[in-house]
């Protein structure tokens, strides 16, 4: 495979263009481009993009444009236009704003480009633009989370009076907003006397969220559970909270990384969700080939996400992101 860097014409990143090796016969390959978050930002993402261009240099059949938006929507919607002129067959789009990407992805659409969402689907308004959603069912991890955390209050006796504080992923992005609604939403069915006494936003980083906890650590006294959008964010809340010898906290978060399966392993983090950059970027990539393929795909194509604590860790290897 031959790996080469080109420059988009419209945007101010460089593109990497990964081409399936010559075929056999006269048809040329699928040309896939993707836009992604914000490679920079955390390990799931780095892993997320080093699995995709390994699936697609596997693939003789596929030619695919890799673009990295860098957390900046002006920049996704100016890669959204280069893939459009460059007229290639399909897009996949790794949203960092799922409102403000929607004209973007309308405008392929148009094109009669499929677009296939990965891994943060966009607001609902733009689901008519779109051939097929492939990632995690966030709602659904978030809720997960929730159960995981009540059920620890649970075996330690304070579901009637434990107090939670949460963090959340960067404000307007898809993920974020889903797996709080999906904790926020459960965790009173489950355990309907713990109280969520805060939330803020930790915007995916782990710096930010331990300042974050640390202004939780001095604002509340008691804090028996934290929940985090992804191990990432509550790991730097875990460091907070062992740094101001607050013990015998519960943090539980989604998107199990490696750090957080050290902790757990340690003792001093609870539970997660155990999610695989691999497995997402296998299926989004898979998922544009299949649409292409002329093949019927479900809108939502959900891949499972278990539940992870260290009563089971046992059961999953440790993540390489």
């Amino acid at each position: 495979m031959k790996l080469r860097t080109i420059l988009a014409t419209t945007v101010a990143t460089a593109s990497m263009t990964i081409a399936g090796s010559a075929l056999a016969d006269a048809h040329a390959p699928m040309r896939i481009g993707i836009t992604q978050n914000n490679v920079g930002v955390d390990s799931y993402q780095t892993t997320y993009e080093q699995a995709f261009i390994a699936a697609a240099e596997a693939n003789p059949d596929v030619e695919v444009v890799v673009l990295d938006a860098g957390g900046d929507v002006a920049r996704q919607i100016a890669q959204m236009e280069d893939l459009i002129q460059q007229e290639v067959d399909a897009i996949i789009i790794w949203p960092t704003n799922g409102e403000a990407v929607i004209p973007a992805v309308r405008k392929a659409a148009q094109a009669d480009i499929p677009v296939v969402v990965t891994n943060s689907n966009i607001a609902e308004a733009g689901f008519e633009f779109v051939a097929s959603f492939s990632g995690p069912d966030n709602i659904t991890q978030g809720a997960r989370s929730a159960e995981i955390m009540c059920d620890r209050f649970k075996e330690l006796g304070i579901e009637d009076e434990a107090k939670v504080v949460h963090i959340t992923g960067q404000p307007g992005y898809t993920t974020a907003i889903e797996r709080a609604k999906g904790f926020n939403d459960r965790l009173p069915e489950v355990c309907p006397n713990v109280e969520q006494i805060d939330e803020q936003p930790g915007d995916w980083n782990r710096e930010k969220s331990q300042q974050v906890m640390e202004a939780f650590l001095v604002k509340y006294d008691d804090i028996d559970g934290v929940y985090a959008g992804d191990d990432n964010m509550g790991v730097g809340a875990m460091n907070a909270a062992i740094a101001a010898g607050r013990e015998g906290i519960t943090f539980v978060g989604a998107t199990n990384f490696a750090v957080g399966y050290e902790a757990m392993a340690a003792g001093t983090y609870w539970g997660s969700i155990y999610q695989s950059p691999v497995d997402d970027a296998e299926a989004a990539l898979k998922t544009a080939i299949d649409l292409l393929n002329g093949e019927e795909l479900p809108f939502l194509n959900y891949f499972d996400t278990p539940k992870i604590t260290q009563d089971n860790m046992t059961e999953f290897t440790k993540p390489v992101f």
